[in-house]
């Protein structure tokens, strides 16, 4: 085992002997045994360990076994304790994914603040299977069956060679201890249902499943390679710069194929969704001026040209909000949800917390800091009013309107976010579906 893995070290470039390496260990086996294999290699390592107080004393015991392991190995030890429930409900995300970003924003942290060259990572093969497998489940493009790279930016993955049963292998041949999350074994999680359940039935239809999807996904990974040097090559042959902003010409576009691929290969570093695809395209047929908006970019159909530009050199502090998008992390943290009126429908009265009749309004929405000449018709008025006589009259500091942000529709404001929303927008016995926007920061 210690050969394979300091050959996959080295045929990878994954790091060098003289590297510092901090390595993220949870105190399951995977982690246990990429420490120990670093160690007999005689790394210079760190360990990091998150506690992301989900398991309650299960997790504090996690934390002291990996800390007495640094302990008993004279080994740099960092710990932290996460709030991620918390984090998870703040954010609007799952509490995987929670814990996920702090995992590694913090080990960022630390590498940087350390000076560590890179971070170790226990990913197996099992889990590339895994992975492959909850991606066909949700639906993916090719970079999604690729399967998960053994570097990526300052973290590695040295085990991705090695099956979860060669990992027990060496560790039950070495004695070495471990911690087993008993987490491992519900299957209310994707991951364990795939385990578990799911790869157990392939296995029955073909024993050697996990190697021929681990096959695959290498010969995905070739093909994913050469696509990416022929959209690069469309990419260099149809976008032209100009004067901050991009070109692309419609007429060449057009004759390409397959067109929504390729539209969309060009669209998406700019924060564009799948499903304005289709919209954009069919604005090749159609008169010029038509826009589409991403939270950063817009694109608009001039002439001859799809423009492709920033946000900031169309209007400062103005952000843009496609119906696709459900989470906005700046300027402020926004989270958007639509629902249908019925019975168990609820409002919640947080000035943090917005209800709009989803049929009145037309995306995208507009978020941008107020102007003066602002106006619109406050919650429970049939007038229109100015929005610097609404601060005066609530009473704001100067301070205080600094900061506000507006959303609109159609260039109406539709909520003075934090304060109040605009009549004309609000729910009513009339209304059937719903936009609910709250502000989580």
């Amino acid at each position: 085992m210690e050969q394979k893995f300091k050959n996959y070290i080295e045929s990878n470039q994954l790091c060098l002997p003289t590297d510092r390496i901090l390595l993220g260990v949870s105190g399951g086996i995977d982690s246990v045994c990429m420490f120990h294999l670093f160690r007999q290699l005689s790394y210079a390592i760190a360990i990091a360990h998150c506690n992301f107080q989900l398991r309650g004393n299960e997790s504090d015991l996690d934390e002291e076994f990996v800390q007495d392991l640094a302990e008993q190995f004279d080994i740099p030890f960092f710990s932290k304790r996460f709030d991620t429930i918390e984090v998870s409900e703040r954010e609007g995300i799952s509490i995987q994914m929670a814990a996920r970003d702090l995992r590694y924003e913090w080990f960022e942290e630390i590498r940087d603040t350390y000076n560590y060259n890179c971070i170790g990572i226990a990913h197996n093969s099992d889990d590339v299977v895994e992975t492959f497998l909850i991606n066909l489940s949700r639906g993916s493009g090719i970079k999604g069956f690729s399967g998960i790279k053994s570097k990526s930016g300052n973290i590695i993955r040295p085990l991705l060679f090695a099956s979860r049963n060669e990992l027990e292998q060496f560790i039950d041949k070495n004695k070495y201890s471990y911690r087993e999350d008993s987490s491992n074994q519900s299957t209310k999680y994707s991951r364990n249902l795939v385990r578990h359940e799911i790869l157990p039935l392939f296995e029955k239809i073909n024993p050697n499943f996990r190697n021929t999807v681990l096959e695959t996904i290498s010969k995905l990974k070739d093909t994913e390679d050469i696509y990416l040097k022929h959209i690069a090559n469309i990419k260099e042959n149809l976008i032209r710069s100009k004067e901050g902003y991009l070109l692309v010409s419609v007429e060449k576009l057009s004759e390409l194929n397959p067109l929504e691929t390729i539209v969309f290969e060009i669209i998406k570093p700019f924060g564009f969704s799948p499903s304005q695809v289709k919209d954009i395209i069919r604005s090749f047929d159609s008169i010029p001026g038509k826009q589409f908006y991403s939270a950063t970019h817009r694109i608009i159909r001039d002439r001859e040209d799809l423009i492709i530009e920033e946000h900031s050199s169309i209007h400062a502090n103005t952000y843009y909000i496609d119906s696709e998008n459900d989470f906005i992390e700046n300027p402020l943290k926004l989270k958007l949800t639509t629902s249908q009126i019925d019975d168990d429908f609820e409002i919640n009265k947080s000035r943090n917390i917005g209800y709009f009749d989803l049929d009145n309004l037309e995306f995208p929405l507009v978020l941008r800091k107020w102007e003066k000449g602002d106006y619109f018709m406050p919650l429970g008025m049939n007038n229109l009013k100015k929005l610097s006589d609404f601060f005066i009259d609530n009473k704001l500091s100067i301070a205080e309107k600094e900061k506000v942000w507006i959303l609109e529709s159609l260039n109406k404001i539709i909520w003075v976010i934090g304060h109040r929303i605009d009549e004309r927008f609000k729910i009513n016995e009339a209304t059937k579906n719903v936009l609910t926007v709250e502000v989580l920061e």
